[in-house]
């Protein structure tokens, strides 16, 4: 069976304003408080986006669902945090992923962060995690799926980039990657659990 990939939309630029105190990002914020447009802060630097389109969503959900199929089957006591709001005033951050999941109970963040890119652009992404102190975060962009973990203790924290997930050991990406790309949702859902193949140790948490 021929596979199509999903269409490459044309990317976005967002908005970027620099000198911004924390304060003023917040009163910013508030003013733009309305459907419609996304706001980002790192270092000063506020990022404007307009709200992703239906090719955008279709591949978030897409992640998402093989995601969480995944979690399910293999036993992870997991929490979806959707695009909860990421923010440290001593950081000097606000972000929202697209998607975001807590993988035990009891955690304050989200351990892992994904992110469709389909803009052109704007503030340095991995910076903004790695300030938040996200444990891993996932990068589609272009049908293609990176990913990075965090490294290193205290004030020396750095991300590398993976080939495979740290948090959600056995998880297939290629698979997840294909299936993703995939333009039937119901056709890629069933794909992804008919090819998923579980490792007795990947149902540990992280």
């Amino acid at each position: 069976m021929t596979i199509s990939p999903l269409t490459k939309p044309q990317k976005l630029i967002p908005l970027l304003f620099e000198g911004l105190t924390w304060r003023e990002f917040k009163v910013i914020e508030q003013l733009l408080d309305r459907p419609g447009y996304r706001l980002s802060f790192l270092a000063g630097v506020l990022e404007i986006r307009q709200m992703p389109g239906e090719a955008h969503e279709t591949v978030k959900e897409r992640i998402g669902a093989l995601l969480e199929l995944y979690l399910l089957i293999v036993g992870f006591d997991f929490t979806p945090t959707g695009s909860m709001t990421l923010e440290s005033e001593t950081e000097q951050v606000k972000r929202e992923a697209d998607k975001s999941y807590k993988l035990a109970p009891g955690r304050s963040l989200p351990d892992l962060a994904i992110e469709v890119v389909l803009t052109s652009g704007g503030i340095n992404k991995l910076e903004a995690y790695q300030r938040l102190k996200i444990t891993e975060v996932w990068f589609w962009e272009d049908g293609v799926l990176e990913v990075y973990h965090l490294r290193g203790e205290g004030d020396r924290l750095a991300y590398e980039k993976i080939k495979n997930s740290e948090i959600v050991p056995g998880l297939d990406l290629a698979l997840l990657l294909r299936c993703t790309n995939m333009i039937n949702h119901v056709e890629a859902m069933r794909t992804f659990q008919q090819e998923m193949q579980v490792a007795p140790e990947s149902s540990t948490q992280p």
